[in-house]
């Protein structure tokens, strides 16, 4: 006799539970009342789903021939039938892999039961209704359909004698799925006659001509069912037994591999592998650098639909040398690195219409005072876990409209799991192996076949963006990539075990694979060498310090290995700008060059020093000018508008800091009578304006999906697990209690088993004799309840009471209790 899921799963240790629900973790989202709840969930579409998306393919196979092979009485099968089906292949698998698919499909309680009498969870059939591709029994769709299936050889026959497009339609329904639809028409008999009725085409054997799928319905090899409109179209189905037929030669569940196919790409030499990362890194961070300049010169406005305009992504890419995709995708890893944020605008400021603007922020100062490889590191964790598919900038969305770079049309939850399937079969393999991209999406395929179904595209973005950023080098995961993997997902467990983000950064630091690249990179450079035409050559990465100095007195011309930068008399101007004097210029370059200052410069420097600053230029907030010398060298006095810091410009102006409006104010209450002009000196009329508040949007939730929790810890779970209990033992004891309590409390029900009196008159003697007691009550939302419980004490209207399975005190008011009983 077969059990429930929720009977077994009361029989499991608390271990085995906890294990179940760390590799299902959206069983415990929400925490289920009890084990009966949860074992309706791990049976529900939307869980078997996720269960399922993380098998492999043969794991999914082995699950097929144990629905293949069910009782259709009772719905059960053994492993022994599984091993059976499994094998009868042209090149079976070995026994022990058949049976560990089966022991992960246990573990994730698809399947349960002893051997001899293994179960499958109902919710498999809804998800995927035809095992292995297969369709269903000839018996369930037709009753002649099954007469031919019950006469092998007249079965033989019908299908030798199918038309060669007939064949090839029946070859391509019995590899899955069996059903297929049929266009209008293809159904009908000819306006005259049938198939038979026409003369034999010698083209195919002397088959009757006609529709092919017609032919196959005519003949029973395929069944029509509910499908299409008016009868003019339709679906068509292969029954199970004739695609087990046409499999003699795969096997009744396909070719099977229990182990996942092999790269046949030869491994690349690791040294050249991190080398050729390693180069790329420090391209990324130089592009990366070099854009946010831009954006720090000329910050891009943000559309009113969000994100920012194909100009503008153009003009950044072409002025930084990059193509756009590349662009895009490192616009997109900076803003989710935290290197680039928007900034809102004052109305007046905004260009075509945008209200915000995107610019460097803050934490891009500190990111350029790392080194190479932290920077860099930065920016890949960014990647990794960022929610954006860069791939989808430059298409268009389902209105038509371009994606453009920070839209929200190119945000996809799945983009991070996608990144760690990608990286995480290149992790997989040997170190410096380099599959092809063909051969990293048949890996995808075998691990995940349900996941990776439709997602190619993404998959070969993932690989393109890898080899941009530097992770993988010459088509192989470089090793300080590996690094950066592992590190990631320690910090996610770390993290998952750290609800409350008690852990300190330090505790938090890894740094493994920064130190790696570090290792690989070129040691960062203090000194440049000057030459005589004005170049500056730094022969290496330059340190923080050294390009910080670079930035302002000079103009890069080349980057790579060794930068080239140029002083010129505008780069002298901007450091002087900048606070230098000449002779901090020159002790600058006798510091940092390895050889001699070239005349030329030292006359350059002294030349633009000599002639900075003959002009002088500043703002004002507002200006005050009258006609009256005199008023106005009574403000200058007065010290009632000493706040407005006054500044004498000529005899009849007076200049301010602050604005015009705050200037009227301070005047005014001064008892003066300003009257405040426009750009032309019109006097401006003004009336009071009605305030509001600015406009405010809804406040939306966003929901979260349990698979992109983190893992919860063994000791958490296992408190989960005692919580799961709790509530299964006070569910039973609820249905154990007697009838006279469970219905006691009931206000339109029948009349209470026991008065109120006699209700007391239990408890004082449960209290004499120290008995256990059914006590039914009304909770304060006005819910029935019962509880078995050892009464300590009755007084001052209440009634305490021992929970002996929870060894907890309770208190009930006896003006709720509605009827009490004792434990037989």
């Amino acid at each position: 006799m077969s059990t429930s899921l929720a009977d077994h799963l009361r029989a499991l240790p608390d271990e085995s539970l906890a294990a179940l629900l760390q590799l299902r973790p959206d069983l415990v989202v929400p925490v289920p009342a009890d084990v009966a709840a949860l074992a309706i969930r791990a049976q529900s579409r939307v869980s078997v789903s996720r269960a399922l998306d993380g098998l492999d393919q043969f794991t999914l196979q082995i699950m097929d021939a144990a629905r293949l092979t069910r009782d259709p009485v009772d719905g059960t099968t053994s492993v022994d039938a599984v091993l059976a089906l499994a094998t009868t292949g042209p090149h079976p698998p070995a026994p022990t892999s058949v049976r560990a698919a089966i022991d992960r499909l246990r573990a994730r309680f698809l399947v349960y039961g002893p051997d001899h009498q293994l179960q499958l969870v109902g919710g498999i059939d809804e998800i995927s209704p035809y095992p292995a591709g297969l369709g269903r029994p000839a018996a369930e769709l037709d009753a002649r359909t099954a007469a031919l299936c019950a006469d092998p050889a007249k079965l033989r026959r019908t299908l030798l004698a199918a038309p060669p497009s007939a064949r090839a339609i029946l070859d391509r329904l019995a590899a899955g799925p069996p059903v297929g639809s049929v266009p209008p028409g293809a159904l009908q008999a000819p306006a005259t006659g049938s198939d038979d009725d026409l003369p034999p085409d010698e083209t195919n054997g002397g088959a009757p001509t006609g529709s092919p799928v017609r032919w196959l319905v005519d003949h029973r090899l395929l069944v029509r069912v509910a499908g299409g409109k008016g009868g003019t179209s339709g679906m068509v189905e292969l029954p199970r037994e004739i695609g087990l037929l046409l499999r003699r030669d795969t096997g009744p569940l396909g070719p099977l591999s229990a182990g996942p196919p092999p790269v046949a790409s030869t491994p690349r030499e690791p040294k050249a592998v991190d080398s050729a990362g390693a180069g790329q890194t420090m391209e990324v961070v130089r592009h990366t650098e070099a854009l946010l300049e831009q954006l720090a010169a000329e910050p891009a406005p943000v559309l009113r639909s969000g994100g920012i305009g194909v100009r503008d992504l153009r003009r950044l890419a072409r002025v930084t040398g990059l193509d756009e995709p590349t662009a895009a995708l490192l616009l997109e890893v900076a803003y989710a690195a935290g290197l680039a944020g928007e900034m809102e605008l004052s109305a007046s400021a905004g260009r075509y219409g945008a209200d915000q603007q995107v610019l460097p922020t803050a934490g891009y100062e500190l990111w350029r005072a790392g080194s190479l490889a932290q920077r860099w590191e930065q920016l890949a964790r960014a990647w990794l876990t960022m929610t954006r598919q860069v791939g989808l900038i430059g298409q268009r969305d389902d209105r038509d409209r371009p994606i453009t770079v920070f839209s929200a049309e190119a945000e996809r939850a799945g983009a991070p799991a996608a990144r760690r399937a990608v990286l995480g079969v290149l992790a997989d393999l040997e170190p410096a192996a380099a599959p092809t991209v063909d051969e990293v999406l048949a890996l995808l395929d075998w691990r995940a076949p349900r996941r990776s179904r439709g997602r190619e595209a993404a998959h070969r973005e993932v690989l393109a963006e890898a080899a941009t950023l530097g992770v993988t080098g010459l088509g192989a995961l470089t090793s300080y990539g590996r690094l950066l993997m592992a590190e990631a997902t320690a910090t996610e467990e770390r993290d998952s075990d750290d609800p409350l983000g008690l852990r300190t950064e330090s505790e938090d630091a890894g740094g493994t694979a920064v130190r790696v690249l570090d290792g690989l990179l070129p040691a960062p450079v203090d000194h440049f060498l000057v030459q005589a035409d004005l170049t500056v050559v730094v022969p290496g990465p330059a340190e923080p310090a050294l390009a910080a100095e670079l930035d302002a007195v000079a103009e890069p011309e080349s980057a790579g290995g060794a930068s080239v930068y140029r002083v010129t008399s505008g780069s002298v101007r901007r450091a002087l700008d900048a606070g230098y004097s000449a002779e901090d210029l020159h002790a600058l370059f006798r510091r940092r060059s390895r050889t001699p200052i070239p005349q030329g410069l030292t006359y350059l420097v002294d030349d633009v020093a000599r002639r900075h600053g003959g002009l002088r230029v500043g703002s004002a907030g507002a200006y005050l000018r009258s006609d009256d010398e005199a008023l106005l060298t009574e403000l200058l006095a007065d010290r009632r508008v000493e706040e407005l810091t006054l500044r004498r410009l000529a005899p009849t102006v007076l200049v301010t800091p602050y604005q015009s409006g705050r200037m009227l104010a301070v005047l005014r209450e001064a008892g003066y009578a300003p009257v405040a002009e426009d750009a032309t000196g019109t006097a401006v009329l003004t009336r009071a304006k009605a305030r509001r508040a600015a406009a405010r949007g809804s406040v939306a939730t966003r929901a979260i999906d349990p698979l992109t929790t983190a893992r919860l810890p063994l000791p958490r779970l296992l408190g989960v697990v005692e919580q799961i209990r709790r509530g299964d033992a006070t569910a039973r004891a609820a249905r154990r209690a007697p009838a006279a309590v469970r219905g006691s409390a009931a206000s339109t029900g029948p009349a209470p088993a026991h008065s109120h009196a006699d209700a007391l008159a239990v408890l004082q003697q449960a209290i004499r004799d120290k008995a256990l007691v059914w006590v039914g009550y009304v909770d304060a939302h006005g819910a029935t309840a019962s509880r078995l419980v050892r009464p300590v004490s009755l007084g001052a209207g209440y009634l305490r009471a021992e929970d002996e399975r929870t060894e907890m005190l309770h208190t009930f008011a006896l003006h709720r209790i509605t009827a009490a009983v004792l434990e037989k």
